[in-house]
């Protein structure tokens, strides 16, 4: 099937803000002033208009190059050759300089690292905690090829949601994750919510093959596992060398799978074409941290 990005025309729900706005141009200078990196730009994130144009970002740790070659992902894939001990520090900086109230970090595989990368995160957590004290914290972890001490690790430090996405259903892994394991990224979620206090979130991306039936059997297992949080979202091939796209999924059938997803307990649900993992985060949290962290997103100062 030819690639959907390239050749098939968007519906018209699929239509993102273009990049431009004085505070898009401002985040982006303070980004690149830091010498840090975005999952928003890393993944060719649609959503970077709206959401860095409202002074909001996804900060992404542990380099640019990932070690992973996920088939959905447009982030570099190789091995990366050094690790950035100063990155902590910036990304607090950054968060500060934005005046957030909830952020979100994620980062590259780093499965060449014996913590896959767990002491960066967890120095990140402290250093937000401590620069930016009303700042709740979101992380995007890998699974760490299932080193669940890596993961009790990141977890000691604090963070108010732990979020690891499922991203597709298991018959799909193997183009779409085909070096992760369907069962080891719900036994992490299971761990995660069991070590707590920390709520636990995951995502999955639709239109790439998967059925009616295997998402809502995915979305059963992330409910057995305690899961608190959901996003559902459109799946957009980034390129020819990627997973094409199989079908647009209509907006009515997001609806259709939220309310499924809360009738089994979730506490809250993000579900729309548009929708990504850290699309709207300050919005995602409501009651599930402490009312004196209640998240929003301030503007920056585009001058």
């Amino acid at each position: 099937m030819s690639n959907s990005s390239t050749v098939r025309r968007l519906p018209r729900w699929l239509k993102a803000k273009a990049p431009g706005s004085p505070g898009y141009l401002a985040l982006k200078r303070l980004v690149k002033g830091l010498e840090l990196n975005t999952v928003c730009e890393s993944a060719h994130c649609p959503n970077i208009g709206e959401c860095w144009g409202s002074g909001t970002a996804t900060f992404m740790i542990l380099g640019d190059v990932c070690t992973r070659s996920c088939g959905f992902c447009a982030i570099k894939t190789g091995r990366p050759q050094w690790l950035d001990e100063g990155e902590p520090e910036r990304v607090a900086e950054a968060i500060s300089k934005l005046d957030l109230r909830h952020a979100v970090i994620t980062s590259v595989n780093r499965d060449e690292l014996p913590d896959g990368g767990a002491q960066i995160f967890a120095r990140t957590i402290q250093a937000v905690h401590g620069r930016c004290p009303n700042t709740s914290i979101e992380v995007l972890i890998p699974d760490f090829q299932g080193d669940w001490d890596a993961l009790a690790h990141v977890l000691a430090a604090g963070p108010e949601i732990l979020n690891h996405n499922l991203e597709t259903v298991p018959r799909l892994y193997r183009i779409m994750r085909p070096q992760a394991r369907y069962d080891r990224s719900l036994e992490l979620l299971d761990r995660a919510r069991q070590l707590g206090p920390a709520p636990t979130k995951s995502g999955m991306m639709l239109g790439a093959g998967e059925t009616r039936l295997e998402t809502q059997q995915s979305i059963r297992d992330l409910a057995e596992v305690g899961c608190s949080i959901l996003t559902l979202g459109q799946y957009l091939s980034p390129s020819d060398q990627h997973v094409p796209v199989d079908r647009f999924v209509h907006p009515d059938e997001f609806v259709e799978l939220r309310e499924f997803s809360l009738d089994l307990g979730f506490r809250h649900v993000e579900s729309g074409p548009m929708v990504r993992s850290s699309y709207h985060a300050q919005n995602q949290v409501g009651d599930l941290i402490p009312t004196g962290t209640t998240p929003t997103a301030t503007p920056m100062d585009p001058t």
